[in-house]
């Protein structure tokens, strides 16, 4: 007999509903999430079809299913309208609905990539918050340094420029710096790790033959993209990344708008940044196609255009496993 399981997941709280394969209602209550309240709501089954939310609290719920051996789906919120648009909305709904969903097979997936990824994805994303952290200190200096009219002419974070800021003797200033310093030796613990692990994976080997790609990026666009051959084709992972346009069709009638919102942020961040790179080091065949798109568009809609190219030759490198070749 199938068994599904929807969970309405919270931080500290979880509300479960559990079905058989008729719809009868095997089990609906809420429990403590953590490790001990999975394990006593599922007592008694050996097996069941898990649903939840992709949710801010998705993972560690996830997790501690996994720990005691049962698989779920994550349910994209956009596939879960008949929750969303429900006019009676309660926890213990949200569950049923979810199981009935899942009972039916009309869950909409989010992808999940393995605890491997995840550990990766946590590792880059860390440098990748930490570096911006470090840009906001930097920005909260020269807002100083102009509240108390100091022009400096030169970068003042090289070490000299660090050295001209201390005997400027501006409080704030003095413990921002502090601050960034700290930071600093954060990203470069961060960076020396990823340098290693990117050393000892093919995968990133071959991304970093293409100019712009340092072991960092490389990493960023690996564990963003996760498994590769979840995508179809290029195209399917172009449009995951946000690199495409919106279509609108009716008939005959078709027109492009703007890049799609829905899209993996970090993924379409580090391809644009690695453009802007790549075009300014590499005479590539990337570089000559910005060159074209920057004369019909602004420099930034070449990028993400180039940037669409740059993720195309990406998929065909990972899927061949071939190094990068300029000339296309």
């Amino acid at each position: 007999m199938t068994i599904s399981a929807g969970l309405d997941v919270h931080k500290d709280k979880c509300h479960g509903g559990i079905m058989d394969e008729d719809g009868e209602v095997l089990r609906d209550e809420k429990f403590e999430n953590s490790l001990a309240g999975v394990r006593e709501f599922f007592k008694g089954f050996k097996h069941a079809d898990v649903v939840m939310e992709s949710s801010y609290s998705w993972r560690p719920t996830y997790e501690r299913l996994e720990e005691i051996g049962f698989e779920a789906k994550l349910a994209h919120p956009k596939g879960t309208r008949a929750i969303a648009e429900s006019e009676i909305k309660t926890d213990s709904i949200d569950a049923r609905t979810l199981a009935h969903l899942l009972r039916a097979g009309l869950v909409h997936e989010s992808y999940v990539p393995s605890e491997e990824v995840r550990q990766l994805r946590d590792k880059v994303r860390l440098r990748t918050k930490l570096v911006r952290e470090r840009t906001k200190f930097k920005n909260k200096i020269w807002a100083e340094l102009e509240k108390n009219r100091v022009n400096m002419e030169k970068n003042p974070f090289t070490k000299k420029g660090k050295e001209k800021l201390r005997e400027l003797s501006i409080n704030s200033v003095d413990h921002y710096l502090a601050v960034l310093e700290t930071i600093d030796d954060r990203i470069k613990m961060v960076s020396k790790e990823l340098e290693g692990i990117a050393e000892d994976r093919e995968d990133a080997r071959l991304l970093m033959t293409i100019p712009g790609i340092s072991h960092f990026s490389a990493l960023l666009i690996l564990s963003e993209i996760g498994d590769i051959d979840r995508f179809p084709d290029p195209e399917k992972l172009c449009s995951y990344a946000g690199l495409v346009p919106k279509v609108h069709q009716s008939g005959d009638f078709k027109r492009s708008g703007s890049i799609k919102k829905e899209r993996d942020k970090f993924l379409q961040w580090i391809l644009v940044e690695c453009v802007w790179i790549h075009v300014g080091c590499s005479d590539s065949q990337l570089t000559k196609y910005y060159r074209r798109k920057k004369e019909e568009k602004d420099s930034k809609m070449a990028a993400i255009a180039t940037a669409n190219k740059l993720l195309t030759v990406i998929y065909w490198m990972l899927k061949r496993k071939e190094e990068f070749r300029p000339n296309g």
